[in-house]
C-alpha cells in the first residue's frame, strides 16, 4: 500500500533539507538590498485586498524586454515571496523585469481561490511592465504557473503569455485528497479535477516542464503527467532534487534560465 504522505514529502529525504528556508530568506534578503540601493525594486505593491495579495517586482538595469512572472510553493500552505527574491537575478541580467506575489495560504482560503489571486497579482504586475508574459513556478507554484496557462482562468493578459515553465509542478492533486495535508487543503473531488491541469486542454502558450532526476518518484510522475496531457517539452535536471532545482533561475546563463526566456 501507497504511503501517500511519505510519497508527497521532501525536507526528509533531502540532505540537510530543514536548512533551505533559511538559505533561501538570507539569500533572498541579500539581494533585495541591494536592487534596493540600486532603485531597481519596488516592494509589497498591492494587487487585492487581503494581507498577503502583495508582490515585489525587480528591474533590469535598463528597459524591460517583458516580465517573468515568479510563483513559489510550499504546498498552498507556507512561504512567501520574501524567499525567492534572489531568484529574480538571472532573469534580470538578461533584461527581464520578475515579479514575485504572495497569495492567501490554505486552510484560510482553497487551492481554486488561491489560482484567482494569482492571475489577479500577473494582471496587476503586467500593468507595470510592456511586453510579452513568461510564468515560472515551483511545486505548487508550479501548479499555479500551469493553471494561469489554462483557460478557465481567463488571465486578463493571457495574450501576452508565450510561456510557461511549471518546475516541479503538482499537476494531479488528486492523490494529495490521500495525504494528512488535505485536512488544511480541504480538497473534494470537484475541485481537484478543476484545479488539476492535466485535465485542462493543451494551452496556445509554449510549456516545457522542468523537474530534477533526484526528486520523489512522485514528482518524476507529477512532471511526465503534464508533459504528456499537453505534448509539452520535458526537462529532467540531472542531480537536482526537489530544493535546488530552482537554483538555476540565479544565473542569467543556466539551462533553467534559457528554458524560461526561450534562448
Amino acid at each position: 500500500m501507497t504511503d501517500w504522505d511519505d510519497a508527497y514529502a521532501n525536507a526528509a529525504h533531502i540532505p540537510g533539507g530543514a536548512e533551505y528556508p533559511e538559505k533561501w530568506a538570507a539569500a533572498a534578503a541579500e539581494y533585495r538590498a541591494v536592487e534596493l540601493a540600486l532603485g531597481r525594486a519596488m516592494l509589497n505593491l498591492r494587487y487585492g485586498a487581503g494581507e498577503r495579495e502583495r508582490y515585489d517586482l525587480f528591474y533590469p538595469a535598463g528597459q524591460p524586454e517583458g516580465l517573468v512572472v515568479f510563483i513559489h510553493g510550499g504546498y498552498w500552505l507556507k512561504f512567501d515571496k520574501s524567499l525567492w527574491s534572489h531568484l529574480a537575478a538571472g532573469p534580470a541580467a538578461r533584461g527581464w523585469a520578475v515579479a514575485m506575489p504572495s497569495y492567501t495560504l490554505a486552510p484560510e482560503t482553497r487551492i481554486s481561490e488561491i489560482t484567482l489571486q494569482v492571475a489577479h497579482a500577473i494582471a496587476a504586475a503586467a500593468g507595470r511592465v510592456k511586453g510579452p508574459l513568461l510564468i515560472a513556478g515551483h511545486s505548487a507554484g508550479g501548479h499555479l504557473a500551469a493553471r494561469m496557462v489554462c483557460a478557465d482562468v481567463a488571465l486578463p493578459v493571457a495574450d501576452r503569455v508565450i510561456r510557461a515553465v511549471p518546475v516541479s509542478p503538482l499537476a494531479d492533486l488528486g492523490p494529495l485528497m490521500l495525504t494528512e495535508i488535505n485536512a488544511k487543503l480541504r480538497l473534494d473531488e470537484a475541485e481537484a479535477r478543476a484545479e488539476s491541469p492535466v485535465f485542462h486542454p493543451a494551452p496556445a502558450a509554449e510549456v516545457h516542464v522542468w523537474v530534477g532526476s533526484a526528486e520523489r518518484p512522485a514528482f518524476l510522475d507529477q512532471a511526465r503527467w503534464l508533459s504528456e496531457a499537453w505534448g509539452a517539452r520535458l526537462t529532467v535536471a540531472p542531480g537536482r532534487h526537489h530544493f535546488d532545482v530552482i537554483e538555476e533561475l540565479a544565473e542569467a546563463d543556466s539551462p533553467l534560465t534559457a528554458a524560461l526566456l526561450g534562448s
